[in-house]
């Protein structure tokens, strides 16, 4: 009776000494999806709440900023090629004078030179135009990995601009729990500390491991953000469920 006791006692400290934190399910890779380059968008692909696989197209924006860009690049080149052609009829002209010792030596090496900057500057106005040709791939903006759309901020018709989010996107397959410890129980934990993780709607019990200590605490309430891995046992789980974190 007495050893009864005693283990009832001790299971009772145990359970009055173990800390319990309210949280909330976080991917821990979220990204901004934006175009590189200016333009109306002609499609979209994708739509909030759906799952996307890598290089899927999520949405297109027109080509005008690109077709100009290539209009111009052309134009260079044709006009390059057109002084280059031009340069090799005189330089040829030349030489047949100079063998007749009717222009001199010096006009001959001034167009040798003139030719041999204008190959250049047709390699360098073909690179340019390649260069514009392979920038259509990004007119179709894509996911970069697999994830699920957790929101869209443009429509068909409307402008893409760079550096504005478009879609953001959660990985879900890095999921972690996120939660604030306070300042005063910071001693309890540290870095790879196992922890019971339980999120209630999906039946889910776990064990966790403290995978960061966010060293910014929160004037307010001081606080500390912790982050904990666990895995999902297979099931659907979305960032912002409710989750919470027990420490012994």
């Amino acid at each position: 009776m007495k050893k009864l006791l005693l283990i009832l006692a001790l299971g009772a400290s145990l359970f009055a000494d173990a800390l319990t934190l309210s949280g909330s399910v976080i991917s821990d890779n979220q990204k901004m999806i934006t175009s590189r380059f200016m333009g109306f968008v002609t499609n979209v692909e994708a739509s909030d709440g759906e799952k996307v696989k890598k290089n899927q197209i999520l949405y297109t924006i027109d080509s005008r900023e690109i077709d100009s860009a290539k209009r111009q690049s052309e134009l260079s080149l044709q006009m390059y090629e057109n002084q280059y052609t031009n340069v090799k009829l005189n330089l040829s002209r030349y030489k047949r004078l100079l063998a007749k010792d009717m222009v001199s030596e010096y006009e001959v090496e001034n167009l040798q030179l003139a030719a041999s900057n204008l190959e250049d500057m047709i390699n360098i106005a073909k690179a340019r135009l390649q260069e514009v040709e392979n920038q259509y791939e990004y007119l179709n903006v894509k996911a970069p990995n697999n994830a699920v759309v957790v929101a869209t901020n443009i429509k068909v018709g409307e402008m893409a601009m760079p550096g504005m989010p478009a879609f953001i996107l959660s990985d879900l397959s890095d999921l972690k729990i996120s939660t604030e410890i306070p300042e005063g129980d910071l001693g309890r934990i540290q870095h790879g500390k196992k922890v019971l993780v339980k999120i209630p709607s999906l039946g889910i019990r776990t064990i966790g491991k403290i995978t960061a200590i966010i060293p910014n605490s929160n004037p307010m309430t001081h606080t500390f953000k912790i982050k904990i891995s666990f895995k999902t046992n297979n099931k659907s789980v979305y960032p912002g469920m409710y989750a919470t974190v027990t420490i012994n």
